[in-house]
């Protein structure tokens, strides 16, 4: 899903307009961006945490030239889901062959 879905969406089961739904998710990601950009987490029970990690520098591998290449350490967004998300997908979710599919 993309971000115009989701809005659709949005509209659909809620009594918004598309209008009123682009307008309530850019605001909802604005805040969390600017709490991340404060170093601050967004937890939202039963859903996850949104936050950012400091990330250590190390030294890879070129796996074209074989060569050793440093990465600095740079500060990263990540989420953590809740517990809640996690039996949802893990009860309503199976991996196949073919990938991810519905139980």
């Amino acid at each position: 899903m993309n971000k115009s879905e989701l809005i659709n969406r949005l509209a659909d089961t809620s009594q918004l307009t598309k209008k009123d739904a682009h307008v309530v998710l850019n605001s909802i990601l604005t805040l969390i961006e600017e709490s991340l950009l404060r170093g601050e987490e967004v937890k939202l029970v039963g859903f996850g945490k949104f936050a950012v990690r400091g990330r250590k520098a190390s030294s890879r591998m070129n796996p074209q030239t074989k060569q050793p290449i440093k990465v600095p350490e740079k500060v990263v967004p990540v989420f953590r889901p809740g517990k809640d998300l996690k039996k949802k997908i893990e009860k309503n979710l199976k991996m196949t062959k073919k990938g991810i599919e519905p139980k």
